[in-house]
């Protein structure tokens, strides 16, 4: 039990469902659904749709999704991958000859198919039960009537809204300026857009005026899209990965999600011991940041579009996690990771919902950096994702970009389980980040007992170009030892991610938790 002294939120408790997400309208629109006679599809499609207004920069119609579904605790877990292509048109080569040697940020050539209508769509079909029409009236009618800008979302928007260009700065911000706390940001467009899909489906958004419009806008700053790319786009229902850590199985989206990355790291730290450590000290952040070193270089490797990566075994294998644990000191720094693995690879927005049935759906959405590439459609202001950053450059990389092909995703939707049963759908937002933030969320409640809001609210760190971020919530004596060790040690100005969770108990109650990083909550009822 948190301190009651210390400023905190306590887990939500219920027992007929629960939503949480990262704004507290999703999350009570979501619930709203669930009272109607909803299931848990049905309620995490409504507030997930919501939240592309709520969080502009954070998602969007323009973005793609991942999600994990189980029935009930005891049914298999299934998978959809809805995240979208590279157009036909689009190959390396192409950019090689404009001299570069990475993707482009705020490029056309980033802006992958958006593939989460067509998701939105098959989830709806295969596992709701009121219809899409329904699920999208919420956010229709507020995207309609505008959302108030949130204090988080204020400082998204301040933080990263240069990113956004001169059709995005028309249609995101109201008046010309940055929006404020409060300010009312409404988006006519994008519900026109939502209405036409509630009508007719996803032949709305891929084929006809609004695939025009998003072709149209695209092609004229240069991009390769055509009408056929968007036509072409279609889900892939598939079956998560997993991997074993303690009594707890942690079920991934499999490639192109990054989360066999997460499955890899939770393997690498199983040979320690980490439940003996302090939760909060230096010597378990020297452990999980070298351990992330090593799993994402091998990440970098190997990850790819399911069609493209032959290493998946490998990434899984707990011989190769072994290997890799071996290759960490207690009391020094990897430099250079890529260099010191070599030999063992020689061979080379959130929302979660459960309903009175106890079906759980852990979906993750997004348009990958703020505000995705910055380039809006013109006539419906639909912000494109830039998803096609995920690709390499590099001649020959299982992720080399290429027509049709799927780029490495950082989102990865995650669930536990536990002796069989489904026990937890939780994901942690942060780009980069997910996969150290899923290997410590199991951590937390593996190794030290912490319920869903505990386990959320626990100080973060996190290793990526040389240099450790770390929270405030840590101490300055624990920044200070890191220091010793060799740790390039930074406070970072953005916390790391955020993250929900719910807790499914033997007895029936719901357990949910809902990251104070941002501006959403647990609602349940």
């Amino acid at each position: 039990m948190r301190d009651l002294h210390l400023p905190g939120r306590s887990p939500v408790l219920a027992l007929n469902g629960v939503c949480a997400t990262s704004h507290p309208l999703a999350a009570r629109e979501a619930v709203s659904v669930l009272e109607r006679g909803g299931n848990a599809m049905d309620a995490a499609i409504a507030g997930a749709v919501l939240l592309g207004l709520c969080e502009p920069a954070m998602t969007g119609i323009g973005g793609d999704l991942f999600a994990l579904i189980a029935r009930s605790p005891d049914a298999p877990v299934e998978a959809l991958n809805g995240s979208g292509r590279a157009p036909a048109g689009a190959t390396a080569d192409a950019l090689r000859a404009k001299g570069l040697d990475k993707m482009p940020l705020d490029s056309p050539w980033a802006v992958t198919v958006p593939g989460a209508i067509d998701g939105f769509c098959h989830l709806s079909e295969t596992y709701g039960k009121l219809g899409l029409d329904a699920l999208l009236e919420p956010a229709i009618r507020h995207f309609e009537a505008g959302i108030p800008v949130a204090s988080r979302v204020a400082w998204d928007f301040a933080a990263k809204g240069g990113t956004l260009q001169e059709t995005a700065r028309r249609f995101f911000l109201p008046g010309g300026k940055l929006p404020e706390v409060g300010t009312l940001l409404k988006a006519p467009g994008q519900a026109e857009v939502l209405r036409r899909i509630a009508r007719d489906g996803r032949k709305a958004f891929y084929e006809g005026e609004v695939a025009e419009d998003m072709v149209n806008s695209l092609k004229k700053q240069g991009g390769p899209h055509e009408l056929a790319d968007f036509a072409a786009t279609a889900s892939t229902p598939t079956l998560p990965v997993g991997g074993s850590y303690g009594d707890l199985e942690l079920l991934e989206h499999p490639p192109n999600g990054q989360g066999a990355t997460a499955i890899l790291l939770l393997n690498i730290l199983s040979q320690f011991d980490i439940a003996s450590l302090d939760p909060w000290g230096a010597e378990r952040v020297h452990l999980e940041a070298e351990a992330t070193k090593l799993a994402y270089d091998a990440r970098d490797r190997f990850l790819a579009d399911a069609d493209h990566m032959t290493r998946l075994d490998h990434m899984l294998s707990m011989d190769t996690a072994r290997k890799l644990a071996a290759l960490i000191s207690p009391d020094c720094v990897i430099e250079a990771p890529a260099k010191v693995s070599e030999a063992v690879h020689r061979d080379t927005i959130y929302i979660t919902v459960v309903d009175r049935d106890r079906m759980a759906v852990s979906l993750i959405y997004s348009i990958f950096h703020g505000f995705g590439s910055g380039i809006a459609s013109e006539k419906f202001g639909i912000l494109f994702q830039n998803r096609g950053a995920g690709f390499s450059l590099q001649d020959g990389h299982p992720n080399e970009m290429a027509p049709g092909k799927r780029p490495m995703h950082t989102i990865i939707p995650g669930m536990l389980r536990e002796r069989g049963k489904v026990i937890m759908p939780f994901g942690v937002m942060g780009g980069a980040y997910q996969p150290t933030g899923h290997a410590r969320f199991v951590t937390n409640t593996a190794d030290f007992g912490l319920d869903p809001q505990e386990t959320i609210d626990g100080p973060r760190a996190f290793t990526e170009n040389g240099v450790l971020k770390v929270e405030r919530g840590y101490s300055d004596a624990v920044r200070a030892s890191l220091q010793e060790l060799g740790h390039k040690v930074q406070i970072p100005d953005e916390p790391l991610g955020g993250a929900q969770a719910i807790r499914i108990r033997p007895d029936g109650v719901l357990i949910a938790g809902s990251d104070p990083r941002k501006d959403g909550c647990a609602i349940g009822y």
